[in-house]
């Protein structure tokens, strides 16, 4: 099944976009796409989401769409529905969205939101959330012009060396530094 979309090019054209479920030789073009951006070749990394999110039947808690313009894929997303990590209810998760430069900011990373926030409902969430990197603005913008605002958990994080260290300077309780 496949949802039409109508996205506005540069020079006013309105091409076909179409939403539809990600396949199996979708993974080619999306690792692309992602190289594009990242300027890192991850296919491995892909290879294995596609075999997480193709094994299990296609459902609304769990999604990998691509946007396909002039029979070739001009984006993707993958979310899912997750559930009670730091208390929080069920909501979504969008956890990567990549549109081809030829076809940034002609309506498909938007056409692959909504549908994603479709599915979404369909799974009775009402949130959706994602990450982004705070100096990452033209997606900030992105999010933030399709509805996004901060939410109510902070993202932390530190380095797994710092956190080696720290855990030779600590000690039980009642334990004294020469007591090895």
């Amino acid at each position: 099944m496949s949802w039409p979309a109508r996205t506005e090019s540069s020079d006013g054209a309105m091409p076909a976009v179409t939403v539809r479920p990600l396949t199996r030789r979708d993974l080619d073009a999306v690792a692309r796409i992602d190289a594009l951006h990242t300027g890192l070749s991850k296919r491995r990394y892909w290879r294995g989401v596609f075999e997480e999110f193709l094994k299990r039947a296609s459902g609304p808690d769990r999604v990998g769409l691509g946007a396909e313009a002039g029979g070739r894929l001009a984006g993707y997303v993958f979310g899912e529905v997750r559930a009670f990590e730091f208390g929080s209810p069920p909501c979504g998760w969008v956890f990567a969205v990549g549109v081809d430069p030829k076809h940034v900011r002609r309506g498909v990373a938007s056409a692959l939101l909504e549908e994603t926030c479709r599915r979404f409902r369909r799974a009775r969430v009402t949130q959706v959330r994602t990450m982004v990197r705070r100096t990452d603005i033209p997606v900030l913008s992105f999010f933030r012009g399709c509805g996004f605002v901060g939410g109510p958990f902070v993202q932390l994080e530190r380095s797994v060396e710092e956190a080696a260290d720290r855990a030779g300077a600590v000690r039980p309780p009642g334990r004294r530094n020469d007591e090895d």
